[in-house]
């Protein structure tokens, strides 16, 4: 394993945050629901055939911090009823804040980024101003700046106003990384290409040896911004006696994409509680992970006993600890899945718990008859 704070990154531009998450779904209303009730998110903005936009329906959900864009295609032409037809519901689109689209786009394409839509900007309420290029897979990153404009949200959005669901806080802050899955061999392909076209810095790494059970492996490398505000992990396949769980994402998947996205809380075990009241299902840790767990990673601040009861994982680094849990898939293709972190100091992923968390992955694998 290789990890370090210090920055080797040759930053060409300046990203704020994660500006949203756009996910195609079969049926947004429905997810839409979903999200609200199981994740406590809000309802934010809308487009559709009611502001003007006939092939499809995007609704805008918060929780604090974070935006999640949810698009059903309407007709068969748009371009998300391919994408669902092969991947199924996820993430299209992993967008960045910006401060000059212009000059961003042109930087990244200077430097061999794969073109997906040039610079445009709307002139209606302000400015808006928006350009994309593609990443591993079907997946694209888009680049945002709306600090000229004045309306909601974006061009031909509205307030979105929906029915009242009574859930409790899930204190759900902001987004912490995005992690992809890629094809055999091809991560340190992608670690290049946002090395190259984003001057990120590669502060993680993982081989086999590091990320293996009994059965299965994989590899990881982790990408940063120099505001340690961007963080992407890239997974790949590694030799194993039989399927890893990289493996199966990428035959559901019909290949690369984004497998999960890790949200910050200040609070998990609140989070946590709520969460599993709301009815949200996570992977099951074996009560044995919970023996002498304060030996492995010493004093921690939380009751052992409420962590094993809700099967949060805890894990040390030398900059302090974090505590995480995993859900099961969020839909029927064994895919995308999202993950609940809390960091006290720790700058790490969790790789102390990596056995007890394959292991429990691997369960659910073989349940599915997919291991």
């Amino acid at each position: 394993m290789y990890m370090t704070d210090k920055w080797e990154g040759k930053e060409h531009f300046n990203i704020k945050r994660f500006k949203y998450v756009e996910f195609y779904v079969g049926n947004a209303k429905q997810v839409v629901h979903f999200y609200k009730s199981a994740f406590g998110f809000t309802e934010y903005a809308y487009c559709g055939p009611e502001t003007g936009v006939y092939d499809h329906v995007s609704y805008v959900l918060k929780n604090r911090k974070i935006f999640f864009v949810f698009t059903t295609p309407l007709k068969s032409s748009h371009p998300a009823t391919d994408w669902l037809k092969k991947h199924g519901d996820g993430v299209r689109d992993v967008a960045f804040d910006v401060e000059d689209v212009n000059f961003v786009y042109k930087s990244c394409i200077e430097r061999e980024a794969i073109p997906h839509k040039e610079p445009v900007t709307i002139d209606e309420e302000g400015e808006f101003c928006i350009a994309s290029i593609k990443t591993y897979g079907d997946t694209i990153h888009s680049f945002i700046d709306d600090s000229k404009f004045n309306g909601l949200w974006a061009p031909k959005f509205k307030k979105l106003e929906l029915p009242k669901i009574n859930t409790t806080d899930t204190k759900l802050v902001l987004i912490d990384h995005i992690v992809g899955n890629v094809n055999w061999d091809e991560m340190d392909k992608w670690r290049n290409y946002y090395e190259k076209v984003f001057g990120f810095g590669t502060f993680v790494r993982f081989d086999d040896g590091d990320i293996s059970t009994q059965y299965s492996a994989l590899k990881s490398v982790v990408l940063r911004s120099k505001n340690w505000k961007i963080k992407l992990p890239i997974n790949e396949p590694a030799e194993g006696l039989k399927k890893s769980q990289i493996e199966e994402y990428l035959e559901f998947n019909e290949g690369a994409g984004v497998q999960h996205i890790a949200i910050l809380t200040d609070d998990i075990i609140t989070s946590i509680a709520n969460l599993k009241k709301n009815g949200v299902d996570f992977l099951d840790i074996p009560d044995t992970y919970y023996d002498n767990l304060t030996k492995r990673v010493g004093g921690i601040d939380e009751d052992v006993k409420r962590l094993k009861e809700l099967s949060i994982l805890v894990d040390r680094d030398e900059y302090g600890y974090l505590l995480q849990i995993f859900t099961k898939p969020l839909q029927d293709r064994p895919t995308l899945f999202l993950e609940i972190i809390q960091r006290k100091g720790s700058k790490g992923f969790g790789q102390g718990n990596f056995q007890a968390l394959f292991e429990s992955i691997e369960k659910a694998q073989g349940e599915r008859g997919n291991l």
